[in-house]
């Protein structure tokens, strides 16, 4: 069993991958961290291509059943594939940016402006990277099964609707 939390900078994919991890008793993997060279400041230098697809292929591929949260999109088909289920969260952009604001503060101390105007495309589409359409595309190529959770909700309740849809339980 493989899960991918996906969707938006501040929809929470962190928050609720680290929470299923949990649940499930799996191994818990954040794409930024395959995604990004270890920096200082952290986020400013991506790592060559193949080698975060050969890294993040190599966690996952030493346990049986994991959690990913993050955007994986254009990473390669056999990680892309590789997927039992797939969770994709919504929320409002002033959700998203408030969510963005009090984590950049608690992380670095600062926002990044960039950073955040960049976050505050998603629903449009910035020039680069990932969007509301482009996920939407992304998750329609799938062949597993795609949950969709729309809105600001706990993340009990997000819990609650992955084990009522992906897993079969009202746990």
């Amino acid at each position: 069993m493989r899960f991918l939390i996906t969707g938006a900078s501040g929809s929470g994919t962190s928050t609720l991958g680290r929470a299923l991890a949990k649940k499930l008793n799996a191994p818990f993997f954040d794409a930024d961290d395959f995604y990004w060279l270890p920096t200082d400041p952290p986020y400013s230098q991506k790592r060559p291509f193949n080698e975060r697809l050969s890294l993040m292929l190599a966690a996952l591929n030493c346990t049986a059943k994991s959690v990913v949260a993050g955007s994986i999109m254009n990473w390669g088909e056999e990680l892309e594939s590789s997927f039992s289920h797939i969770v994709f969260l919504q929320v409002t952009t002033e959700v998203r940016l408030q969510r963005i604001r009090l984590r950049e503060l608690a992380r670095f101390g600062k926002i990044n402006p960039a950073f955040l105007e960049w976050a505050g495309q998603y629903d449009e589409g910035p020039p680069e990277g990932r969007s509301l359409t482009k996920h939407h595309q992304w998750l329609e190529t799938r062949n597993c099964q795609v949950i969709r959770l729309v809105g600001e909700q706990s993340t009990h309740w997000q819990l609650q609707e992955i084990y009522k849809q992906a897993i079969g339980l009202n746990n």
